[in-house]
């Protein structure tokens, strides 16, 4: 792993990165990237939890790029994955022609969540099920390239099913931007500009309650995320996600877990969702999943998924780049380097003594490497941070949190500059 610590900077941004930013703007939309006297640097590589810019500057990554590098950017085993694949096949018809690696993934998939969380449960009551695990798929895999794709399946999964077009969701969830999922993401930010042509089937309620809404018999799923990251890294009370099993249980309800951006050993377990024990009838993941590389998936129950029609030539629901061979290398490739490096372990430990030492700074939220503390307002201190060669990013509503959800490969060495660093800007004066 590496080690190393941000390297002496005199103008943060550089120059390069100032020059870049003033190009940027004339061809990029000018919603997509925030340009200011201070902000952005432009990447150039990185390495474990270092990022470096055009100007040389080295970084500290407390992000993990959006929760994405938990395995490290530019792990050498999933940089060789990548390089092997390429040099054989870039792309397949994934709902046509496939190529093998996609079937890899999706049996890796299955054993990681449900195959694995039925074996538990049904050897704890003693039943014969988990006997005949390895011969039968207690679930099934839907691919696609981001998040909230992965969320549209699972929302179409869900109407499927039930013929329930309805769907509740949580006050400061986060379930990505395109229509569907817009739908159910809370914050206005993101929704007001387009509510016209939104399909307005969701009821937003009170995050950490079992839902109470009238005419139950309109929905058809319940969609949440088991600790919300852009809504401010919150977490439930301990029993709020098993009554919200049980609830759905008893209306019928298709229980959807986002697990985009805490899955993959990013809060000490395997899925946030293990925290509580519950098994969830449909789990959307992408970011961590394959390093870097864009791909995602919903997987879910068989009896659930097994609504879908069975293909009789045309797929209902497909994307050109679904179950990309790229993709399905890299994702394989860097679940055996969280299986190598035990980073579930090693996220729950590093997270419980990172969280002790950011205790004595503030008010800390979270589990695992999936921390928030408490600032009032982030972004200045955002912007500090940067100057100091510390990368990270504001959550909530009002960016009231600062988020630190860095690498799983991330030294102590690290973690303790980052802390003082913290600690003298938030200290009084």
């Amino acid at each position: 792993m590496n080690d190393l610590l941000p390297s002496r900077k005199t103008q943060i941004p550089g120059p390069k990165s100032r020059a870049l930013s003033r190009q940027l703007r004339r061809y990029e939309s000018r919603n997509i990237t925030f340009v200011s006297g201070h902000w952005p640097i432009f990447w150039q590589r990185a390495s474990g939890a270092n990022v470096w810019d055009v100007d040389g500057n080295r970084y500290i990554d407390l992000t993990a790029a959006f929760g994405v590098a938990s395995v490290g950017h530019n792990n050498a085993r999933v940089v060789a994955a990548l390089k092997a694949q390429a040099g054989k096949l870039v792309h397949a018809m994934g709902d046509v022609h496939p190529n093998e690696l996609k079937l890899q993934l999706a049996r890796e998939l299955v054993g990681l969540t449900f195959r694995r969380w039925c074996s538990r449960a049904s050897a704890k009551r003693g039943s014969a099920l988990h006997r005949s695990a390895a011969t039968t798929s207690p679930a099934r895999v839907i691919f696609a390239n981001s998040g909230a794709e992965a969320v549209e399946v699972a929302l179409k999964t869900a109407v499927i099913h039930t013929k329930r077009p309805g769907v509740i969701a949580f006050e400061g969830a986060y379930h990505g931007l395109t229509y569907g999922a817009l739908d159910t993401t809370w914050r206005a930010h993101f929704r007001s500009p387009f509510s016209e042509q939104l399909g307005h089937f969701t009821a937003h309620v009170p995050f950490g309650r079992v839902p109470n809404v009238a005419n139950i018999g309109d929905f058809g799923a319940v969609i949440v995320e088991p600790i919300q990251g852009r809504g401010g890294i919150v977490v439930p009370p301990d029993d709020f996600l098993p009554k919200l099993r049980q609830f759905c249980d008893d209306h019928g309800l298709v229980l959807i877990v986002d697990e985009i951006y805490s899955g993959f050993c990013r809060t000490g377990r395997w899925f946030a969702c293990e925290h509580w024990g519950v098994t969830p009838d449909v789990v959307c993941v992408g970011k961590a999943m394959a390093g870097g590389f864009p791909i995602s998936a919903c997987i879910g129950r068989a009896e659930v998924m097994d609504s879908w029609p069975e293909s009789q030539g045309e797929a209902i629901h497909t994307s050109t780049f679904l179950g990309n061979p790229l993709g399905c290398a890299a994702a394989l490739a860097s679940i055996r380097e969280m299986k190598r490096m035990k980073l579930d372990k090693r996220s729950q430990e590093l997270g419980k003594w990172l969280a002790t030492r950011l205790a004595k700074i503030g008010k800390v939220r979270g589990k695992g490497l999936m921390l928030g503390l408490e600032v009032g307002n982030a972004v200045p201190l955002v912007e500090k941070l940067l100057q100091g060669g510390i990368l990270v990013l504001p959550e909530g509503d009002h960016n009231e949190i600062l988020g630190l959800t860095p690498p799983l490969v991330i030294t102590k060495r690290q973690l303790e500059y980052c802390v003082a660093e913290l600690n003298e800007l938030l200290s009084p004066r």
